[in-house]
Formats: structure tokens, C-alpha cells, sequence
């Protein structure tokens, strides 16, 4: 069921399937720091994105699924980025990304719904928590106008919760004339329950006015940018990105999703201009894929990934890895990359960092059930 709110946002500026990231969504809080999480979802293969070319084990696992190890921007002795992630490789080189390598959520399954619902909650089992630890992540902070917006047809779970989010989505479809829009806000005027969800799907229009319907990776990221740098506009935003599974065919079904992640970023960065400089981007995924090929050129659903730390107030140019090897001995119930770090504390510490809260209680708030993780320190410039 659609809640009234929900559907008066829609009304007032429509609704459209975005393409690479068919969600955004979007927080106002009180400050001039910006923090974006980009979900994966599909469980992105970790060890194509960000190939342990050093491990000896590597090229039996996956030479003929990556060709030419030596493509791609290296980053150090163990660790070469997948060739698609060019701007990525040089948002590294300027210390403006970070990688965490075999790291996972606490589930240990591999069902992707379950996965992301532990993912997006901060749960330890799906399906526990109910809010998502984005939206407590809003509750924390001081707020001004509309806490939260979402583009998509429904809020990410990750943004799910008290805090309510209303909703945008770039349309093809023509816009509502004049007219049609100040009868529809007069009928609304003397309805206690309705007039301030249509006031606030009106504000948000507002804030989104010049942003056309283009819905192409750069477009989408230009889009993010323009709203997290007006003056009244959110501080805090969710993209969405599909298409990860990639059990057949993963040399070019990852290397086109990861060009458009790449574009993506890409124009975020530029978009942000002289805002780029206090933003934290966190991509991460449920869990990763098999550390061997399967029999269709693909892999199969896995447990380690890598998560990335990408923007100016990042620091950046670094892999932290407690890496755990490939050699059979040493893969998660023998078939995966063995995570070594807890994405939780990946997020509590960045999400602290970016906003300068006290990192203790942001994992107390966003990670309640995984109490004796400890927020990563050092993510984020001071």
C-alpha cells in the first residue's frame, strides 16, 4: 500500500524508472558536510572491482576471467583496480578514494533479500530491525525543512523509518500546468493531513526546478550534486545501483556496470564543485561472489567484497585490508573471500567522521545488535 504522502509526492512531480541508480534519496540536515551511500545491489564480485593481482592463488581462481591482469590502475603490490574504474583510479591517486577489502555485513547467508535487508537495517539478522540506519543516522542530527526525499517509486529500506521521507523521481511525462497544480494545492489548503504532505512535495519541486529527465549515469550524478549543493537543500543522500549479479558473462556485464558506477562518481565530483571537499561517498554491496569462476563464465553468490570511500573529505589513496588469502585453506567455507572486517564499523566510523559525531554512539545508534564492533577511525579528513 502506498501512504497518502507518498502518493501526493508523486502527483506533484511524477515518477519515472531511473536507469543505473533507479533510486536517490535524499536528507536535509543542519550542517555543510555531505555523505552519499551507493548500494550495490546483486552483491558486486569484489574480486574483479578490486583484483588481488599480488595473491598467488589469484590467476588459478581467475585468469580466464580477467584476461590481462596488467590492465587497470595498480595500486600497490597487492592490489590493481578493475580497468572500467579509470576516474576512480585517479580520485585514488589524488587521495581522494579509499578501498576496505574483505569486508561484509554480518549476514552469512547468501539470499540477496536477506542481505540487503540486514545491510540497509544494520541488523544481524534480516528481518530483526525495522528501520534502516540511514534514517536513524537523520534522527541523530539537527534538522531544518524536509528531513528526507527519496527518487524512487518506493524509499529505500535503508531510509525507512520514523523519520518521514517523501518521494522524487525524474519523469519523462510532461510537467502538470500551472493551473492544474494551484487548484489541486487550494482543495488541499483546509486538510490538516494533506495540505503539508502536498506543501512539502511542492518545496521539493521547487528544490529540483532545471533538473531535466535524463536518467544516464552522469545525469544522475549531476542531479545528486544539484540538490546537495543548494542552500535549504539535503545534506545526506542514497543511490541505488542494480544489475550486480553476475552468474554468466561477468567480463562485460561488470565492466559496463562499473563504467557507469564510474561515470556516476564522476560527475557527483563535478557537480559538487568547492562542496566536493567536504563529502563522503560509501559504495558498498550485501556480500560478494565465489573466489573461483563457475562453468558460464560468471560467479556465483560469495561472502567477502570490497567496500570504496570515494571524495574530497576522504583519506583517500589507500587499501586497508587485513587481507586473508586465496589459497584454498583460507576461503570462507571453502569457496569464498573470508571477510576480515566488519562493514558496520566501516560505516559507523565514516558516517562519524563525515559529520563529525561522536563515533561510540553512532555505532551504539546504527548498529545496536553488533555491540562489540568498533567504528574504523582515520576514514576522513579533520
Amino acid at each position: 500500500m502506498i501512504a497518502r504522502r507518498q502518493l501526493l509526492s508523486r502527483a506533484a512531480l511524477g515518477a519515472g524508472a531511473l536507469f543505473v541508480a533507479p533510486g536517490i534519496a535524499f536528507a536535509t540536515v543542519a550542517t555543510d558536510w555531505r555523505f552519499v551511500f551507493i548500494i550495490q545491489r546483486g552483491a558486486a564480485d569484489g574480486l574483479d572491482i578490486l583484483r588481488p593481482t599480488g595473491d598467488p592463488a589469484f590467476a588459478g581462481l581467475r585468469g580466464g576471467l580477467i584476461g590481462d591482469a596488467a590492465l587497470g590502475t595498480k595500486l600497490d603490490a597487492m592490489f590493481t583496480l578493475h580497468p572500467a574504474l579509470v576516474e576512480m583510479g585517479k580520485m585514488y591517486a589524488q587521495r581522494q578514494a579509499l578501498f576496505v577489502h574483505a569486508v561484509a555485513s554480518p549476514y552469512r547467508d547468501r539470499s540477496h533479500f536477506d542481505g540487503q535487508n540486514v545491510l540497509e537495517t544494520g541488523g544481524a539478522q534480516p528481518y530483526v530491525v525495522r528501520d534502516g540506519w540511514l534514517n536513524r543516522l537523520v534522527a541523530m542530527l539537527p534538522r531544518t525543512g524536509e528531513e528526507a526525499i527519496a527518487i524512487a517509486s518506493t524509499v529505500p529500506t535503508a531510509l525507512r523509518g520514523p523519520v518521514q521521507v517523501p518521494s522524487f523521481a525524474p519523469s519523462a511525462l510532461p510537467n502538470a500546468a500551472d493551473d492544474l497544480m494551484t487548484r489541486v494545492g487550494a482543495l488541499y489548503d483546509a486538510d490538516p493531513q494533506l495540505h503539508p504532505a502536498w506543501a512539502a512535495a511542492i518545496e521539493t519541486k521547487g528544490l529540483a526546478a532545471g533538473i531535466g529527465p535524463r536518467q544516464d549515469p552522469a545525469s544522475l550524478g549531476r542531479l545528486t550534486a544539484s540538490f546537495l549543493t543548494k542552500a535549504n537543500g539535503p545534506r545526506i543522500a542514497m543511490l541505488e545501483t542494480l544489475g550486480w549479479d553476475t552468474h554468466t558473462g561477468q567480463t562485460g556485464r561488470l565492466g559496463n556496470q562499473l563504467k557507469n558506477l564510474d561515470a556516476l562518481i564522476a560527475a557527483l565530483r563535478d557537480g559538487m564543485g568547492a562542496a566536493w571537499s567536504t563529502t563522503t561517498v560509501l559504495v558498498a554491496t550485501e556480500f560478494g561472489r565465489t573466489a573461483a569462476v563457475n562453468g558460464t563464465g560468471g560467479t556465483d553468490h560469495g561472502t567477502g567484497s570490497v567496500a570504496m570511500l570515494v571524495g574530497g573529505a576522504v583519506k583517500g589513496g589507500r587499501v586497508i585490508a587485513d587481507w586473508p588469502g586465496l589459497a584454498a585453506p583460507n576461503l570462507y567455507e571453502q569457496r569464498d573471500l573470508r571477510p576480515t572486517d566488519a562493514l558496520d564499523a566501516l560505516i559507523a566510523g565514516a558516517v562519524a567522521e563525515s559529520l563529525l559525531l561522536d563515533p561510540a554512539l553512532v555505532g551504539r545508534s546504527l548498529f545496536a545488535q553488533a555491540t562489540t564492533t568498533r567504528p574504523i577511525s582515520g576514514l576522513v579528513r579533520s
